[in-house]
C-alpha cells in the first residue's frame, strides 16, 4: 500500500510535520510504503478559474500539480497534515484543493461518457491538524474542504485527529500521547484496508 502524506504547513519541522512523520511511521510499521509530499516546497499557482477543466478535465497551469497529480492517482491512501491559519487549512495546501477540480471534472466527464470505473478496493484519506486556540468549531473549517478533496479524487474519509492548544514549534512533542496517537492510526489506517 503507498500511503502519500501531504505536508500543509509552510513552517519545517513544526507540530503537523511531527504528527504526520508519525502517522506514517505507523503506516511504515503495517507495511505501508509512505511517501512525503511537502507542499512548501513546490510551486503551485492558485486556481485562476478559467473552466478549461470542465471542459477538458484537465488543468490548463503547467506548475507543479502536473507530478502532483500523478502522486495522488497512484496513492493508495492519502493523509493531509496542517495547522489551522485563521479558522482554515493553510494556503499552501488550500491552493493543492482547489486545483483539484481538475481530477474531479476528469471523473464527471468520464461518468458523462460511461467510462467511469470506481477504483476497488476504494481508497482512504485521513486528516491531522493542530491548532493554538481551543474554539469550539475550530476545526470545521478543515476538515470540510479536506472531506470535498477526498472526494473528488474518490477518496473515502477514513477519519481526523485534530489537536487544540498546540502553538509553539514542537510543541506536540510535549504530548506524546498525541504523537502515539497518530502512529497508532497510521497503523489502523494500514491494517484495515476498507472503509
Amino acid at each position: 500500500m503507498r500511503v502519500l502524506g501531504i505536508y500543509g504547513s509552510p513552517r519545517k519541522g513544526g507540530n503537523t510535520d511531527a504528527m504526520l512523520d508519525a502517522f506514517l511511521r505507523g503506516a511504515a510499521d503495517c507495511g505501508a510504503t509512505p511517501e512525503r509530499l511537502y507542499v512548501r516546497d513546490v510551486q503551485i499557482q492558485p486556481c485562476i478559474g478559467c473552466g478549461h477543466c470542465d471542459k477538458a478535465g484537465s488543468c490548463v497551469q503547467q506548475d507543479a500539480m502536473v507530478e502532483v497529480y500523478f502522486r495522488l492517482e497512484r496513492a493508495d491512501g492519502i493523509v493531509v497534515a496542517s495547522p489551522i491559519y485563521f479558522y482554515s487549512v493553510t494556503a499552501q495546501l488550500k491552493a493543492l484543493i482547489d486545483r483539484s477540480q481538475a481530477p474531479l471534472m476528469k471523473k464527471k466527464l468520464a461518468q458523462a461518457a460511461g467510462a467511469y470505473h470506481p477504483r476497488q478496493p476504494p481508497r482512504k484519506g485521513f486528516l491531522l491538524s493542530a491548532a493554538a486556540t481551543r474554539g469550539k468549531r475550530l476545526f470545521d473549517c478543515a476538515v470540510l474542504p479536506v472531506r470535498y478533496f477526498f472526494d473528488a479524487l474518490d477518496v473515502h474519509y477514513a477519519g481526523e485527529l485534530c489537536f487544540p492548544g498546540i502553538e509553539e514549534r514542537r510543541a506536540i512533542e510535549k504530548h506524546p500521547a498525541a504523537l502515539q496517537d497518530c502512529r497508532r492510526a497510521g497503523r489502523a489506517f494500514v491494517s484495515h484496508t476498507a472503509p
